[in-house]
């Protein structure tokens, strides 16, 4: 991995950038134009949504004018969208697809994902996935916030193994088992919340790894995330922070410095558990 350019290649060979943008909780607007914009200006070419977040729209806009003004081209670009959970099911996962497309302007997604494995219905919504797929609709289809039983269940009565898992990953919780298990299966690993929502910035071990390497916090767990293998979209609407999180393709971690991380693992959890949310 030399720059944000680079990419790594899904189990059906569609290349995924290492390094993306996430917006979540960033408001629809100015402020989601903004922040993408900054990204793609600076050489991000992966933007990451969902349907939940309420902000399509405004990355859809984004989309279109960086295309204008800095002259990238769709295809140069990867998106994600993800379906929410009230429309999980065969028909009603098919129609939300459509409804992130019209919001998003855009004629196709590169990777389309179910948000959270709603027990009865992932079976029916990932058929719908599959569909999609089958028909050239999106380039590549995943899941979100999957554990190991979750991702049995779905290949059990998958003809199409997801091909990426997003989950929440930071230094406190490094799902070491769920990573070994997708990549014996062929399924990308992408984190969310690396930076744990900013829980990061207090962790002392970190700020000694951040000073040795003359880096910041923020650098030294994105830079121990991709060492690992693992794609990641950290989530910031200041340019300079966009700018400062990709600057990690200048150094490497020492193996002895990766281990010290993965030390810090407590299996702590800052969003919901996949095993135990009620939305």
């Amino acid at each position: 991995m030399k720059s944000l350019k680079d990419t790594v290649a899904l189990s059906n060979n569609v290349q995924m950038p290492w390094f993306g943008l996430g917006v979540f909780q960033v408001e629809d607007g100015q402020d989601v134009i903004n922040s993408v914009k900054a990204a793609i200006k600076n050489g991000y070419r992966s933007i990451d949504t969902a349907a939940i977040y309420g902000n399509e729209e405004g990355v859809g806009q984004a989309i279109r004018e960086s295309i204008e003004e800095y002259g990238v081209t769709r295809e140069e670009l990867f998106i994600t969208s993800k379906v929410w959970n009230a429309d999980l099911g065969y028909e009603e996962t098919i129609k939300a697809y459509e409804t992130s497309l019209e919001k998003l302007g855009l004629e196709y997604l590169d990777l389309y994902l179910i948000h959270w494995p709603v027990e009865d219905k992932i079976v029916d919504a990932w058929k719908a996935l599959e569909s999609l797929y089958e028909n050239k609709k999106v380039r590549a289809i995943g899941v979100c916030n999957f554990q190991i039983h979750h991702l049995k269940t779905i290949m059990e009565n998958a003809k199409v193994v997801p091909m990426l898992n997003q989950v929440e990953m930071h230094p406190k919780l490094s799902q070491e088992d769920l990573h070994e298990f997708c990549k014996e299966n062929g399924i990308q690993l992408e984190a969310w919340a690396p930076l744990m929502q900013g829980g990061i910035f207090e962790m002392e071990p970190l700020k000694v790894l951040a000073e040795k390497y003359n880096k910041s916090i923020s650098q030294i767990v994105l830079k121990w995330d991709l060492q690992r293998g693992i794609v990641t979209i950290p989530k910031t609407v200041k340019e300079h922070r966009i700018i400062e999180n990709a600057n990690v393709f200048d150094f490497e971690l020492s193996t002895e410095d990766m281990e010290t991380i993965n030390q810090l693992n407590e299996n702590h959890r800052v969003g919901p558990d996949p095993d135990n949310f009620d939305f």
